[in-house]
């Protein structure tokens, strides 16, 4: 069966089709070989073909002497960033039909529904609940994820790696904030509904402030509607229903809202992403199209009122030389690079831009066994930040956030939190 990410089939979680799935797309990956190097997933892959066929013939399909644990080291190494997607030329429509990562969440979601999910993916999986909690006695659960004797007990039972940075959760939460606060613009020039992410909603909320900041400054009308998690993090532990009740909720009043004149702006790339790419496919139907078609990444959203004339560009201050890093699920979503673009616009800023996997991407690089990989396949953006020798690192990203803290001991900031600043905006108490 060609590989076509349809939750509804009866083949979609048959473990023999997804095994002769996976090694005829490791067929096509072996004579392409493009990406070698791109990343741990591919190196396994290919190598691991190389070896099995030391001193055999190279005729036929040679991924059929890779052993099952070569196999799932491949699955497992994938971190989801989503970058061989468009490197590669045999992704949808092509007839050969390959798309990598999504047939990896496919693999995962097979092995969940056959052996369970593994414990840190079912921690991992649910941010939400670890942001309420966290929220409701911040000031423990900060203190307990920085001390050492609780992170080796973490590590040992839960399978998060003791030496990973973990969020700072917020006294008070983003909606809880925006509930009191209210909106401020009649909504001149638009109305956006905030799909704020788990990140800022219980452990960034200064960005989510910020946002709305800048957008009423530009006379956009501004709602938070009811939701939670987009749904990642339970599909890349293999949680495929757990993703789609997690979709099917945010839709209804996503829908609601762009029904309503609305356009959904989020400002975290990877909840974008879900929405504008993930949603469609895990569930069919006019509420997922119309809600990806008035998706937006927040920058993507203020640079589309600027080239309607509607961005108000009277900036009162610069940045200075900004070492920006464009996050992996922005770069696939081939809108360009709206972040940079928008702070360009500051005086007296120049932006450099990084484009380097952070390898934190997802749950990936908080696990035991890929923390210290995710750090090697960071070294690329680390060296991008040394060698721009900028004043502000900045990202879009709150788990590229982290790994660049954990590397420099300085937190970069979100281009939203460096437009308020050139706008001159004090942020709100």
């Amino acid at each position: 069966m060609a590989y076509n990410f349809d939750p509804d089939s009866k083949q979609f979680l048959d473990a023999k089709e997804v095994d002769t799935e996976l090694r005829r797309v490791f067929d096509v990956c072996h004579d392409c070989r493009r990406c070698h190097n791109l990343c741990p997933s591919f190196n396994t892959l290919l190598d691991g073909i190389d070896r099995a066929m030391e001193g055999k013939d190279a005729a036929g399909e040679v991924s059929s002497l890779l052993e099952k644990k070569t196999v799932d080291t491949v699955v497992d190494q994938c971190f989801q960033c989503k970058l061989c997607v468009p490197h590669c030329p045999y992704t949808p429509p092509h007839r050969w039909q390959v798309d990598f990562p999504r047939l990896m969440l496919r693999s995962r979601a097979t092995r969940a529904k056959t052996d369970g999910m593994a414990i840190v993916d079912r921690v991992l999986a649910n941010p939400e609940g670890m942001g309420r909690l966290g929220t409701l006695s911040s000031s423990l659960a900060n203190r307990a994820n920085r001390n050492r004797f609780f992170r080796a007990v973490m590590e040992k039972t839960l399978g998060i790696h003791r030496g990973r940075n973990l969020p700072t959760y917020a006294s008070k939460s983003f909606e809880k904030w925006f509930a009191k606060r209210g909106t401020r613009s009649a909504g001149e020039s638009g109305k956006a509904a905030l799909f704020v992410t788990c990140s800022v909603n219980y452990n960034e909320t200064e960005t989510g402030k910020a946002a709305v900041q800048v957008l009423e400054r530009n006379r956009v009308a501004v709602a938070c509607p009811a939701q939670q998690c987009c749904g990642m993090p339970a599909l890349d532990g293999g949680d495929l229903e757990g993703a789609r009740a997690r979709a099917r909720e945010n839709l209804a009043s996503l829908a609601a809202a762009v029904r309503a004149g609305a356009d959904v702006v989020v400002p975290g790339p990877t909840c974008s992403y879900m929405l504008k790419k993930e949603y469609p496919l895990l569930v069919k139907g006019a509420e997922a199209e119309e809600v990806a078609a008035h998706t937006f990444d927040l920058c993507e959203y203020l640079m589309k009122l600027h080239k309607s004339g509607k961005l108000d560009t009277q900036f009162v201050a610069g940045a200075g030389r900004v070492a920006y890093h464009v996050p992996c699920h922005l770069r696939v979503q081939n809108i360009g690079f709206k972040s940079r673009d928008l702070m360009r616009l500051l005086p007296d800023t120049q932006v450099e831009l990084i484009e380097s996997c952070s390898g934190d991407d997802g749950t990936w690089g908080f696990k035991r066994d890929y923390f210290d990989l995710s750090l090697k396949v960071a070294r690329g953006l680390f060296r991008g930040i040394e060698n721009a020798q900028a004043q502000i690192v900045a990202t879009d990203c709150p788990l590229a956030g982290m790994q660049i803290q954990l590397e420099t001991g300085n937190k970069p900031s979100h281009p939203i939190e460096i437009v308020r600043r050139g706008y001159g905006i004090a942020p709100e108490a």
